[in-house]
């Protein structure tokens, strides 16, 4: 029988917020052989808040009654990380123009465990090609008899350029010394059922008033539709997310389950309302200690009686088929599948950087990783398919990468990689590839 459960290392944040995530309690009887599993789990639970550097447990057993501890090294809960960034929509993109008016600078303050609650406060401030303000503030639970938390933002978004349209599956731009071609603001208030650190679901309310020049219309008078200007509207969503991965920053195990609807509605007769249904599914597959594998697959469908070429957007953002990061392929619906083979070739615990005092600092992990993958996608556009020939066609990329895993979940790739087209690349990104 667990008879206590001890923490220790939790200097900041509660200790209810790290036993809730706990599936056992004290007064529970655990079979013997099931003891050790069960902590394992724990643990893993508790590191997967990702509040700590790490953590450990122990346990003694005198008469049938077990003692757990478990013990956590806290990380450092103030993020004020400046902004450098490019304007385009990744290094590659940039690296084409090789333009450094197209930059954007400020800082990005987010404040973790706000309380020692778990809770977290963002502001971003950043000037430069992109103009942009947001504050935003999550709490896991406002009615804890239910599990609910809430998040709440506002932003405020203004660029010196817009992408009007895609020629040749290139976006095309429109750049205005004088004035803003586009603004867009917006306000956002979610209700989340969190179920564990693993499993949530939510419903999301979001208004957005976008605003764009005469200019963008003459360019495009199909960007909102109808010559329009100006459009307001409401979204909402539900989505649902089973995150049961070993490591949520670089997985080698587990499954990744996410799912999407949401029905956009426009005030004012400013556009046409659209449906979007979305779903991401991945295994990781661990085939020996150094060797996982790795296979997922997303999708879209936007339904829609008229389309605009704002909302027109499926690979070539945050989702793509790699060898095709130079490209835009705009479209309704589409598919994407990814594959890869990793081999683990470096894992330090630590690396005492002996000249800084603070321990949430001076102990820095690395792992490096051999990825092998292939890639495929599929975009539908019946829309704004015309002069864009990568659109409604079967697209194909594979490659090498070299992957690297630090200290606050920080993920840094390089890879080579060859497309159907022909393309090859060495491209760089800042973040898991699925």
């Amino acid at each position: 029988m667990i008879a206590d459960i001890s923490l220790t290392g939790n200097e900041i944040t509660k200790s209810q917020v790290m036993l809730r995530e706990l599936t056992f309690s004290p007064g529970d009887t655990i079979r013997t052989e099931e003891l050790e599993l069960l902590l394992q789990e724990n643990q893993k639970r508790l590191f997967n808040l990702r509040l700590f550097h790490h953590v450990n447990y122990t346990y003694t057993c005198a008469d049938g009654q077990v003692q757990v501890t478990y013990e956590v090294q806290e990380r450092f809960y103030l993020y004020p990380i400046p902004i450098f960034d490019f304007a385009d929509r990744n290094f590659n993109a940039w690296l084409e123009k090789k333009d450094w008016s197209r930059i954007d600078y400020g800082i990005n303050l987010t404040r973790r465990n706000f309380r020692g609650r778990n809770e977290e406060v963002r502001v971003r401030v950043q000037r430069g090609f992109n103009k942009r303000l947001e504050l935003a503030y999550r709490i896991p639970y406002v009615w804890r008899k239910y599990n609910l938390g809430a998040d709440f933002s506002v932003s405020d978004y203004r660029s010196r350029t817009i992408s009007y349209t895609n020629l040749n599956n290139k976006q095309r731009f429109f750049e205005q010394q004088n004035g803003m071609p586009i603004k867009r603001a917006a306000v956002s208030a979610a209700l989340v059922h969190r179920q564990d650190v693993q499993r949530q679901a939510g419903l999301r309310l979001s208004y957005y008033n976008e605003q764009i020049s005469d200019s963008v219309t003459f360019l495009n008078p199909e960007y909102y539709r109808n010559e329009q200007q100006e459009r307001q509207y409401l979204r909402v969503e539900l989505y649902k997310v089973i995150n049961l991965r070993n490591n949520f920053s670089y997985p080698t195990a587990g499954s990744y389950f996410e799912a999407g609807l949401a029905q956009t509605l426009f005030m004012a007769s400013s556009g046409s309302p659209y449906t979007t249904a979305r779903a991401k599914y991945v295994q990781y597959m661990p085939l020996s200690d150094k060797y996982t594998y790795m296979a997922g697959a997303e999708g879209q469908l936007r339904l829609a009686g008229k389309h605009a070429f704002a909302d027109n957007i499926a690979l070539g953002y945050r989702s793509y088929v790699r060898g095709y990061e130079l490209y835009v392929v705009g479209g309704q619906h589409y598919g994407l599948f990814k594959q890869g083979l990793t081999r683990q070739l470096l894992d330090i615990k630590s690396i005492k950087l002996t000249f800084i005092d603070n321990p949430k600092f001076n102990s820095v992990p690395l792992a490096l990783y051999l990825n092998a993958f292939t890639d495929a996608g599929y975009v539908v556009d019946e829309v704004f398919e015309q002069q864009n020939p990568l659109t409604n066609r079967l697209l194909l990329g594979s490659g090498l990468g070299l992957h690297a895993v630090t200290f606050y979940d920080i993920v840094l790739r390089l890879e080579y990689t060859l497309n159907r087209e022909g393309d090859k690349g060495l491209y760089f990104s800042a973040r898991f590839p699925f």
